[in-house]
């Protein structure tokens, strides 16, 4: 089953990819993840990403999961 992307909090999507964690570390980490992916955060940028925002829009979602794969 994939994953389909939907807008959502990021602490709701870390949880995803990290669910034995809190959402305190779960966001953590995946904003290490995304930022160890300049690539991900140049297409990030582009479509009105900034650190700060705490929803995702759905195509941000998207481009995570197509960077780092289905949570």
């Amino acid at each position: 089953m994939s994953f389909h992307p939907i807008s959502m909090k990021k602490s709701e999507l870390a949880l995803l990819y990290f669910p034995d964690s809190t959402s305190a570390v779960a966001t953590n980490r995946l904003m290490r993840w995304i930022y160890d992916c300049p690539p991900l955060i140049m297409e990030l940028e582009t479509v009105g990403y900034h650190r700060s925002q705490k929803l995702l829009t759905s195509r941000q979602v998207s481009l995570i999961v197509r960077h780092l794969g289905d949570p």
